[in-house]
Parts: structure tokens; sequence; C-alpha cells
């Protein structure tokens, strides 16, 4: 576990790396089109990731541990104009802190913040799930989520993400599979240029697995919102 905890410790302090000088502060340079690229490749890798199983933690429950989400951008191109005065690079890190707390009638509740290394751009969410199927030995559990992110920080660029889907978990001794399916509704827009605000729905089909490790936990998941994909593993508690 240990060597879990400091793989983990090192892939975070590596994002920093991968993302140098990520400051969206060119959009003056890009095109309409350009914006509407870079709104699809946002979309992918800011909405919110469950990063957890469909059954429900129950009232004395919490989900609480340190996140990574890596998107390899599909718009490079765009997204590097939007950028001055940096490196040049195809995969935007997202580490993130996250917590999910079990509420009475089959209710989780969570949040998360995130600051994308090399830069000023910072993110926060939250979700509500409920378990409409909590499972049991036999029977998988089934739920629905709703979900919300913003961005803040960057004088340029607005973001935000709307997102709601279903999914199915099933757990075994040591591990709990997932899978599910929804939909991601994302407002991009600039402030003081003349880009127009583009508004995107992206399908999205995610899948992962949460181990047991005794009182730790890791979980391993992929995305893809909109064909563009992320690869997640988020390290904790959940009890």
């Amino acid at each position: 576990m240990k060597r879990t905890l400091g793989s983990a410790a090192l892939l975070l302090l590596s994002t920093r790396a991968l993302a140098s000088g990520f400051d969206i502060n060119g959009l003056q340079h890009v095109t309409q089109d350009e914006f509407h690229e870079i709104a699809q490749d946002l979309g992918a890798a800011f909405s919110y990731k469950p990063l957890a199983p469909a059954d429900t933690l129950g009232p004395l429950g919490f989900d609480i541990g340190a996140a990574l989400s890596l998107t390899p951008l599909a718009n490079t191109a765009a997204v590097q104009k939007s950028i001055e005065n940096s490196t040049a690079f195809s995969t935007l890190p997202v580490p993130s802190l996250r917590v999910i707390k079990g509420l009475p009638l089959n209710v989780d509740i969570g949040a998360f913040y995130a600051r994308v290394p090399a830069s000023s751009v910072n993110l926060y969410g939250a979700e509500i799930k409920w378990a409409i199927l909590p499972g049991d030995i036999a029977l998988p559990a089934v739920a629905v989520r709703g979900a919300i992110t913003r961005l803040n920080g960057v004088s340029q660029l607005g973001f935000e993400s709307y997102s709601a889907d279903i999914s199915v978990s099933k757990g075994f001794v040591l591990v709990t599979p997932y899978a599910g399916v929804g939909v991601v509704r994302s407002n991009s827009s600039t402030d003081g240029l003349p880009l127009k605000q583009v508004n995107l729905t992206q399908g999205k089909v995610f899948g992962g697995a949460s181990f047991n490790l005794g009182l730790a936990n890791l979980d391993v998941e992929a995305d893809s919102t909109g064909g563009i994909r992320t690869y997640s593993a988020k390290v904790g508690f959940r009890f």
C-alpha cells in the first residue's frame, strides 16, 4: 500500500511537466472554429469524472481521495494557439482532491477541487447520486447522477459543464467493476473578445474498477466524452 501511495504522489508531482505553462491567455489569436475545437477538449477534460462505483456508501460512509485525470487532446494545435509562451504538449493533466459522503435513502453527495499544474486554471464541482437499486450479494447496484463543474482563475475564459449519467456496478471480494453512460452539456465563453459562446452536448461512456485494499481504496477509470478519452486514477479511503 505504501508503494501505491508513493506512486500516486510521484504521478501527481510529474504533472507539472505535462502541462508546462498551461495558462489560457491567447484566445485573441484563435478563430471561432478553433475556439469550438478548444471547447470540445475542455468539455472532455473538465467535466465531472465519477471515479466511484454505483453502490451507495450508506449514511455513515465516506470516500476521500486524491485523483489524477489525463486527457490526450484531440485538437492540440488549436489549444496550443490559445496559450502564449508555452512549451508544446498534447496531454492535459487535472489533479484533484475529492470527497463523497453517504446520506440516507441511498443518496450520496460529492465535491472536488482541482488545479491544473503550472497554471491559474482552477476547477470545482459537485455531484448528487441516487442508487435506484442499492445492490446486494446477488444483484448489481444501479444509480443515476447529476453533476456540475466550473472553471475559475482564467480572465479570458469562462467554462461550466452539467452532466447526467446512469451507472451499474457489482461488488466482489476485493474489486467492484462499474460502467455507465451519460451526457455532458458544456458552455465555453470569452470575456472581452469577439468569439461567440460555444455550447456543446457530448455523449459520455465510462468504466472502471474500485479496488478494496483494506481501509485504503484504489479506483481506476476510463472515460470517453464526445469521443475524447480521459484516463483517471484515485487513491484514498472508502468506508
